[in-house]
């Protein structure tokens, strides 16, 4: 279980006030602020303020503070791209080979996606779609490109954030979650060149 630290508690603030808007593209935030917000001391709010320079969500701004980082369409085209380099090339190693069990808990996983009657927010959608992604690199069994697309899927967040936090509802994110059905059923059926379209198909209902 991860220990909840006053750093890690201070961080998914920080990220959670990018993500909802709080704290916008290009907005300077500086320690004094943040450590008066929180009633905190200095260090944990510059230890949580370097991990995200590190991440690439802040920049370092000297004699000023750190700026939110603004993602550019050039940013999320090229992590798509990356995206489907990476994915369509794990399909390809198990396609036509998964479990019917390993099947059943991708359908169980769509299901969730789509589900519209629960109440769920787009930020719990979007989880959902991101463990349905997750799961279905992790049949590949590889901890490192479990790793980049676990990276590369936090950065999209906050795009999502950054670009449609005032334009999104439940009929967008349904629509952006379509091809998963039949991304599934492709890959039961062997049909390797069906499941790569479908999931490329899937990449590009970003809609930037």
């Amino acid at each position: 279980m991860k220990k909840c630290t006053l750093k890690s508690r201070i961080y998914d603030a920080i990220m959670d006030g990018i993500i909802k808007d709080e704290y916008k593209p290009e907005t300077i935030l500086n320690e004094k602020f943040l450590v008066d917000k929180f009633g905190v001391s200095k260090a944990p709010v510059r230890e949580a303020l370097l991990t995200l320079c590190n991440e690439g969500v802040l920049r370092s701004i000297p004699r000023c503070g750190y700026e939110v980082v603004k993602l550019t369409s050039k940013d999320v085209i090229e992590i798509l791209n990356f995206r489907c380099i990476l994915e369509c090339g794990y399909i390809a190693a198990f396609c036509g080979k998964l479990t019917p069990e390993q099947i059943t808990t991708l359908n169980e996983l769509n299901k969730r996606c789509c589900d519209q009657t629960s109440g769920d927010d787009m930020w719990t959608h979007w989880e959902h779609n991101k463990k349905f992604h997750l799961q279905l690199i992790s049949f590949g069994g590889n901890a490192y490109a479990y790793k980049d697309l676990e990276r590369s899927l936090a950065i999209l967040r906050r795009a999502y954030a950054q670009f449609y936090w005032d334009k999104w509802n439940d009929s967008v994110i349904s629509s952006d979650m379509k091809s998963h059905k039949n991304l599934i059923n492709a890959i039961a059926h062997n049909d390797l060149r069906l499941a790569q379209q479908y999931l490329k198909e899937d990449l590009a209902d970003f809609g930037y």
